[in-house]
């Protein structure tokens, strides 16, 4: 295990609500960040060795190795969930990859997208090069992509027609 930036060597800074603050916020006073110290940029032992802070470690104060974090805490929640079958005993999980740990960032994505947040704004949290790439993985998840614009025409021409489940007028 090594540390590096991550993909593209793109560090961003996304807002959080307070509601999603409050919980890491409560857990940093319980349990302190651990100081890990691991090789810089690669996986190479001549490289100069870094120490940083880590808010998740094993129960001895070391760095997590993402495929055990998955097998050991993330799958055995969302069974304990019921999105995915239980394992069976010494058995593997039956989850495809779909399941893992970086469903998180598409949910994160299509949750705020519904709510009508600006794609460019989504686009600069999730570190994408452009909107055009937010929009490509996720318009799907704009079930009220035109609503505003024809409500604006609606209130231009001072009428106000319903609207059908595909976004057409109903006449």
């Amino acid at each position: 295990m090594y540390f590096t930036l991550p993909k593209v060597g793109k560090t961003r800074a996304v807002g959080m609500p307070r509601s999603v603050a409050d919980e890491p916020a409560a857990r940093f006073l319980r349990h302190p960040a651990a100081e890990v110290e691991l090789p810089w940029g690669g996986p190479e032992p001549e490289r100069e060795r870094r120490a940083f802070p880590l808010v998740l470690t094993t129960t001895y104060g070391n760095a997590i190795r993402a495929n055990i974090f998955d097998v050991e805490v993330w799958k055995p929640a969302l069974a304990k969930a019921g999105v995915i079958p239980a394992r069976e005993k010494g058995g593997r999980w039956k989850a495809s990859r779909k399941g893992g740990f970086h469903v998180l960032r598409h949910t994160y994505a299509s949750v705020i997208l519904e709510v009508g947040e600006s794609v460019v704004t989504l686009a600069r949290w999730l570190g994408h090069s452009s909107p055009t790439l937010t929009l490509d993985h996720y318009a799907h998840f704009m079930p009220e992509a035109g609503g505003k614009g024809r409500a604006a025409v609606d209130a231009l021409l001072g009428t106000a027609p319903a609207y059908g489940p595909e976004g057409f007028a109903l006449t």
